[in-house]
């Protein structure tokens, strides 16, 4: 559990400090001034600044700092990523030219877009060093002729609820070694040796981590399908290598692909509450249910953990970028509002919109939270 705990926290502390740096650089690059950029959550520790007259000062705690038109620089106490703090990014300052309120609306939209955008950029690195160093994939004929595959076995996928092999306590990202002292190296071949098999008792030895189980399973007739089976889905896996400016542009096009993937199972999923599918609520997951999952995945391996964070990030970004209010992309509605209009919106009205949303935000994160550790219970 520790081990989760901090593994959890570095992956969050990873994805929020990339997006906050996301906002600060862009900002800094259109002459925006950002008051503070801080490594944590206040309460502040300790900052560094540069004072008008060019000299780096170390400021403590809560002090304000008054001899500066540079960033103060932070670490503070919480340590779940940073956050960024920009001049005028509530409306105010407006006279002021390093103000944000007081730049044109396509540079506040670039600026808003800038934390997405970097979760985007972070999501495309990190899958191009799995791709040159090698990541772990399904094999098939989609890899490329081009690939160097290492390290081939089978894996679990997908164990179905209420079947022979949940009951007897298999997991996803199980590898099966053997059945019944044979091995295998395709899955069509698992799938034809448990149909021959179908009236006794099977021997699964699972390699699980860095030790190796046994489960005795019989099979039974799985509903939905005309075999006998064990309840479930394999893959054939492999760590996939490339060369560096091809590894460059799987990193891409994976990104690329997962964008699309994310975005059409946020709309079913969206489809899916509108329409009262009781079964929604099982695809989605809290801080909780994040938490179990990283910790899973970082004991498979740090390749393993690299595409879940890329993941994460990805995830991050498009939700990040949905037009509700609190989220970015909610500021940038409006900001397109403002463009309608000719005028912005009033300072209290978007305030009251935003409080609104974060609000129905944190409701729901306790809602889901609620339903993760349910599961766990």
């Amino acid at each position: 559990m520790f081990f989760t705990a901090i593994i959890f926290i570095l992956v969050l502390s990873v994805l929020v400090f990339v997006h906050e740096f996301g906002h600060f650089w862009v900002a800094k690059r259109f002459g925006v001034k950002a008051e503070e950029f801080g490594f944590g959550f206040p309460p502040r520790i300790f900052g560094f600044y540069k004072n008008k007259e060019g000299k780096w000062k170390k400021v403590l705690g809560k002090k304000e700092v008054q001899d500066t038109d540079d960033t103060v620089y932070s670490v503070n106490w919480i340590p779940l990523g940073g956050f960024v703090k920009i001049k005028g990014e509530d409306g105010e300052d407006k006279q002021s030219s390093d103000s944000f309120a007081s730049k044109k609306i396509w540079k506040r939209a670039i600026i808003l877009s800038a934390g997405v955008a970097m979760n985007i950029v972070l999501a495309a690195v990190l899958f191009s060093i799995g791709s040159i160093t090698g990541i772990p994939k399904a094999i098939n004929n989609d890899i490329g002729s081009n690939a160097i595959v290492s390290d081939k076995k089978i894996q679990v996928v997908k164990v179905l609820p209420q079947s022979p092999a949940k009951e007897a306590g298999m997991k996803m990202a199980d590898i099966i070694v053997s059945i019944n002292g044979q091995k295998f190296e395709d899955v069509s071949k698992i799938q034809d040796f448990v149909d021959s098999h179908c009236d006794e008792e099977l021997i699964y030895k699972i390699s699980r981590g860095d030790k190796d189980v046994t489960f005795n399973i019989e099979p039974q007739s799985l509903s939905g399908t005309d075999r006998e089976g064990v309840g479930v889905a394999l893959v054939t896996t492999g760590l996939v290598k490339y060369s560096f400016f091809t590894g460059i542009w799987e990193g891409i096009k994976t990104t690329g692909l997962l964008i699309v993937t994310i975005i059409l199972a946020l709309v079913g999923l969206i489809k899916g509450l509108i329409v009262g599918d009781s079964g929604v609520a099982q695809q989605v997951a809290g801080p909780v249910g994040i938490a179990s999952l990283t910790g899973q995945v970082a004991e498979m391996g740090i390749a393993y953990l690299m595409q879940f964070v890329a993941l994460l990030s990805v995830n991050l970004a498009i939700i990040n970028f949905i037009p509700f209010p609190a989220l970015d992309g909610g500021r940038i509605l409006f900001l397109i509002i403002e463009k309608i209009k000719g005028c912005p919106v009033k300072k209290e009205t978007e305030a009251l919109f935003h409080n609104f949303g974060f609000i129905f935000l944190l409701l729901l994160i306790l809602v889901v939270t609620f339903h993760d550790i349910s599961r766990f219970f």
